[in-house]
């Protein structure tokens, strides 16, 4: 259900530019509407969790998440359907936060890596199959894909009853505890962290989840259901790099596998303006899913292991918001990349961005040393 909310709909946005008769530019809102409530909510989810525990967070969210996203197939207007993917987004900021935060309460060290490494494989699953299920579906009409959420309802019947894992069990006052969580997010290493995560996923929502289904469509003549055979590549691709994170951490630090994702970021996006047939974009797809497939759990990992049990829901709940930022901002950013240049300039960007993160935390990473 974490990352179900923006891959599923992706390959719909042709049909949905025309169903309702709206620009590419106004198709990225049903990215940003969706983002936005994370940015805002998610410290205050995380504290929550901390607090009351991790279970009597996530139900309710996925109840939440399920309802309202099933209630977008129904609507007709544009303006309905964004207010849909707010209230739909709610439900979704704890899903991809606490999951990693029950992850890091269960296991340590290498094993840690290990388990979010398969955390990651089995995401990234779900981003191969969603496109492919939701391209499918728009194939019939473009509201399809929007049933998908319902599939949380009984899943969140499954967390409640099913679920077992250790739950925070502090007695701080909430000052005291503020004070104490805190302590763990000044340190430079984890801002820089922080700022990694966001500039991720400015490039995968902005150039990658928003621009390339587009592009594929208005220079191939691509279907929806091929948009999504080749979005899903790149998922495929992580799946399997991230299942084997456990081993991969033996060979390269975790830090130098997030320089090595943005360096692969920048060459699969480098590459997308140049190749001549829609096929050979999955060359692209596939670089960019090898980068994914280090630089995403890579970062869960390290942030995972900062703050201890009563403390580190709070620590994934700001991350979270980092992510929700550059989920937002990719979007918009990119957006106005296109109006003032075309795809090409939107791709060339988005790899310059990725190339200079990498230098930078190459640079950067020596003189914290």
């Amino acid at each position: 259900m974490a990352v179900m909310g923006v891959s599923s709909i992706s390959p719909a946005f042709p049909r949905i530019i025309e169903a309702l008769n709206i620009s590419e530019t106004e198709v990225g809102m049903l990215i940003v509407a969706f983002t936005i409530p994370g940015v805002v909510l998610s410290p205050f989810i995380g504290i929550l969790a901390d607090r009351l525990g991790r279970k009597r967070i996530i139900v309710p969210s996925l109840f939440l998440f399920g309802l309202a996203g099933g209630a977008c197939a129904l609507v007709t207007e544009f303006d309905t359907l964004i207010a849909l993917r707010v209230v739909q987004g709610i439900g979704a900021i704890s899903l991809a936060t606490l999951n990693i935060t029950i992850l890091g309460d269960l296991f340590h060290g290498e094993q840690r890596a290990a388990a979010i490494g398969l955390n990651a494989s089995v995401l990234n699953v779900g981003v191969a199959a969603y496109p492919l299920l939701g391209g499918a579906l728009a194939i019939f009409a473009w509201n399809y894909p929007f049933l998908l959420p319902l599939i949380a309802i009984p899943i969140g019947f499954i967390v409640l009853f099913g679920l077992n894992n250790p739950e925070p069990r502090s007695r701080e006052s909430l000052r005291e505890y503020l004070g104490s969580a805190w302590g763990y997010l000044k340190n430079i290493k984890v801002a820089s962290a922080f700022t990694a995560g966001v500039i991720l996923f400015v490039i995968l929502y902005g150039p990658y989840q928003t621009y390339l289904s587009i592009y594929l469509a208005d220079s191939f003549e691509a279907s929806s259901l091929l948009i999504g055979v080749i979005l899903s590549t790149a998922a495929v691709t992580s799946a399997l790099v991230s299942s084997q994170l456990g081993k991969i951490v033996r060979l390269i630090s975790v830090p130098d596998l997030v320089k090595l994702g943005f360096v692969l970021q920048a060459v699969s996006l480098a590459l997308l303006p140049f190749l001549p047939r829609a096929g050979l974009i999955l060359i692209s797809t596939f670089i960019m899913g090898l980068g994914m497939g280090v630089l995403l759990p890579g970062l869960m990992t390290y942030i995972a292991g900062v703050a201890p049990l009563e403390y580190r829901a709070a620590v994934m709940s700001i991350n979270s918001t980092m992510i929700r930022v550059g989920q937002t901002l990719g979007p918009l950013i990119f957006g106005l990349v296109y109006i003032y240049s075309d795809f090409e300039g939107v791709f060339l960007c988005g790899a310059g961005l990725a190339l200079l993160t990498a230098v930078v935390g190459f640079v950067g990473g020596k003189m914290i040393r």
